[in-house]
């Protein structure tokens, strides 16, 4: 019992990166049936349904109105920077570079992270830290790109355009985690995640309304299916993946739990496996066991 409330922030973002890898399947099915702008919004706008009630429930309160104006002004600036910045970069680089190489920039997100959480928080890892952040990145890199088979040719000539994005996607994830930490302090870490949801949600009706993409956001609550998967990924979302992931910054270093997260690319392949009946190579079994060792360090 001491060891895992002695790691109750590594347990935290272990859990985050299962409840995002359900997440990354469930938007990837609903985002073909509906498109990824609208399953941006939706996601948020039901994810703070799910809070509200368990909010009600859990506080007795179902907004977060006693949040501190600081608690506001932070969170709410997290919410802009990870949920509308940092995703809508992300989601632009998958479409000119592809998911595999836009996952394996993104696991730039740890080592930004720690830099921020040094430069913001005055935040420092051990030696142990480094070593397993350096062999969680060689993991993940290692099974991002054997994600597609052995035989395929893997070319260098990338999009510098597609690039960018992706790094604009870490710097948004990596800044936004920061910041919701620096807020936080001691406030509840669902009611946390309310504000940054409601952010993300002003963020994104506001760029719909200038893009004129509500018709397509109408199409999208009538597609039975589109909304299922939205509803599934909302659910271990924006509701649970986020909140943990406070719960994780809360009780560990920023740059820790940023690690562990970055773990979904790894956490993906089973289930890739069994749904879509991809094949895993060796090359993707010594990525996920590489990456399990450099998790381990974090809980020594």
């Amino acid at each position: 019992m001491d060891f895992i409330n002695n790691h109750t922030g590594e347990f935290a973002a272990l859990l985050t990166a299962l409840f995002w890898t359900v997440t990354s399947l469930s938007f990837e099915s609903a985002s073909h049936r509906i498109g990824s702008l609208s399953v941006n919004l939706l996601r948020l706008l039901i994810g703070i349904t799910f809070l509200s009630v368990f909010n009600l429930v859990h506080r007795g309160i179902a907004f977060p109105t006693d949040a501190t104006w600081d608690n506001w002004i932070w969170l709410t600036l997290s919410g802009l920077i990870g949920f509308v910045f940092g995703d809508l970069f992300l989601f632009k680089s998958y479409t000119i570079i592809g998911s595999r190489f836009s996952m394996l920039i993104m696991t730039l997100v740890p080592p930004i992270t720690a830099f921020f959480s040094f430069i913001i928080l005055g935040e420092r890892l051990t030696l142990f830290n480094y070593m397993g952040m350096t062999l969680t990145f060689a993991g993940i890199a290692i099974a991002v790109f054997s994600r597609d088979g052995e035989n395929e040719k893997l070319s260098l000539k990338l999009s510098p355009r597609g690039v960018l994005y992706a790094i604009g996607g870490a710097l948004g994830q990596a800044l936004g985690l920061v910041l919701s930490k620096f807020g936080l302090k001691d406030y509840d870490p669902f009611a946390a995640t309310q504000i940054r949801i409601i952010a993300g949600i002003i963020g994104f009706a506001l760029l719909i309304t200038f893009m004129r993409r509500w018709s397509n956001v109408g199409k999208a609550v009538r597609n039975r299916d589109g909304m299922l998967f939205t509803t599934l990924g909302s659910f271990f979302g924006p509701f649970l993946g986020v909140s943990f992931s406070l719960i994780s910054v809360k009780y560990t270093e920023a740059g820790i739990a940023s690690t562990i997260m970055a773990l979904v690319p790894v956490f993906i392949i089973l289930p890739a496996v069994i749904l879509y009946k991809q094949k895993v190579t060796w090359t993707e079994v010594v990525g996920a066991l590489v990456s399990v060792a450099g998790v381990a360090l974090f809980f020594i």
